[in-house]
């Protein structure tokens, strides 16, 4: 049997237990591609036509690392999943980080969270993309020109309907 099928049983059990996300692999792009030093990445398009990514890593990754991956591999994201039962773990997350710098005030704003979002561990990641910008997808490579070179040529970009 093809081995990659049952990585791909094990994105979807992972994806239902960690996210809270019911997703039906229909096509891997890429699969376990580097995109950092310490992280992999897979993109894949479900049977519903949405692309997601999935990032996980031998370290601790926060919101904010998982931005800059997600824009160095040349895509756009549309929605950063959180974790299984929690729907607003950014903002929580933000909330104690800014507080923790800032005690004396209260009633933080979404601007004054902004950067504090960033810093929530997240580890693995799961990405709903809306568009890959140049129909290529990189790969981080510390040998390539910037350290990114193309992996594959995939053209896609999100329709939003009402």
């Amino acid at each position: 049997m093809n081995e990659s099928v049952y990585d791909d049983m094990a994105l979807e059990q992972i994806a239902k237990s960690q996210f809270g996300m019911q997703v039906d692999i229909d096509h891997v792009i890429v699969r376990g591609v580097p995109v950092s030093r310490v992280a992999r990445g897979t993109l894949f398009l479900t049977t519903k036509k949405q692309l997601l990514l999935y990032v996980t890593g031998t370290s601790k990754l926060l919101l904010a690392d998982i931005k800059k991956i997600v824009g160095r591999m040349g895509l756009t994201a549309e929605i950063y999943m959180p974790p299984k039962g929690q729907p607003n773990y950014f903002d929580d997350i933000g909330t104690k980080k800014f507080k923790d710098v800032f005690p004396g005030r209260s009633n933080p704003s979404k601007q004054d969270l902004q950067y504090y979002r960033t810093l929530a561990p997240y580890n693995p990641a799961l990405v709903l993309i809306s568009e890959v910008r140049t129909g290529e997808i990189k790969q981080f490579d510390t040998d390539a020109k910037g350290e990114w070179r193309p992996a594959a040529k995939f053209a896609y970009r999100r329709i939003k309907t009402l």
